[in-house]
């Protein structure tokens, strides 16, 4: 498997380079059964601990969904994934990450591995510039600058996120003029088109009325034989509809993590099931 420790810093040579690296990174994970291995994994903000001893193996090609009550410790969780949570002051983890084999803390550089792990927020983030400019902003970064390129990144992106067809005849006008679902697959498109091997999807279908959940929830199921999906949702239909495995948090704790329809048939935790039927959350 092909090395994630090359610093991207700079353009030009160095990009294309990495590029060729990626795109051998993502080929040699193909074979990896699982995508994520987290083992006695805590997170504290200070000294609180927001998470405890969380054990869980997310498989590739899958769509796990993380479900549990607000203030639980999931969209903690999902930005450990990326190490977003190097952002916030006083953050600290323990335990072990492995994002295909290897330590994200010690074997992997963090940029290299924002680019493999895309991320997609509850509130849809267009950029203020034009659908295609919004796409083309990570093969941007990533050094690409040939235009014929770039087209065909843009194009395929959005076919990807299932709204070529909606956006291709205003690929010039501004992204801040699509509807709440439009800019939600844009955002997704825009992550796809920097060529991640994992998707993370922060409750977003939340602002979205019930048409636009739907157009998301069958885009996700699409884009998984591609790529591995982990998904944030208050949605116990949603979880139950769109994903392979489950897990639920409660308190920081992982209480249990199992495949979907075995959590909402026959849920093995009291308190699983007392979430999943409504008794409370």
């Amino acid at each position: 498997m092909a090395e994630l420790t090359t610093t991207l810093t700079g353009f030009g040579a160095k990009n294309a380079e990495k590029t060729m690296e990626t795109a051998k990174t993502r080929a040699a994970a193909e074979s990896v059964q699982y995508t994520y291995e987290v083992s006695d994994m805590d997170l504290y903000y200070s000294r609180t601990q927001a998470l405890k001893n969380i054990n869980m193996n997310i498989e590739a090609h899958h769509i796990t969904a993380l479900i549990g009550p607000s203030g639980c410790g999931k969209s903690t969780f999902i930005k450990t994934l990326n190490r977003m949570n190097d952002f916030i002051e006083g953050c600290r983890v323990t335990g072990d990450i492995r994002f295909e084999g290897k330590d994200i803390f010690k074997e992997v550089d963090p940029l290299a591995l924002r680019y493999r792990v895309g991320m997609v927020f509850q509130q849809p983030t267009p950029f203020p510039k034009s659908v295609f400019e919004n796409v083309a902003y990570g093969p941007r970064i990533q050094g690409i600058t040939n235009k014929k390129e770039l087209n065909e990144i843009v194009e395929q992106s959005l076919r990807q996120a299932a709204c070529w067809d909606e956006m291709k005849d205003r690929l010039h006008q501004s992204a801040l003029g699509l509807s709440g679902g439009q800019q939600q697959r844009l955002c997704i498109a825009r992550t796809l088109a920097a060529r991640p091997s994992v998707i993370l999807m922060d409750e977003p279908t939340s602002a979205l009325d019930p048409i636009s959940t739907q157009k998301i929830e069958d885009l996700a199921l699409q884009l998984k034989e591609h790529y591995t999906i982990v998904i944030v949702t208050h949605s116990m239909q949603q979880a139950r509809r769109i994903s392979d495995k489950t897990a639920f948090f409660l308190l920081g704790e992982l209480i249990e993590f199992d495949q979907t329809l075995t959590m909402f048939n026959n849920p093995k935790n009291p308190k699983t099931e007392e979430y999943i039927t409504g008794r409370f959350g």
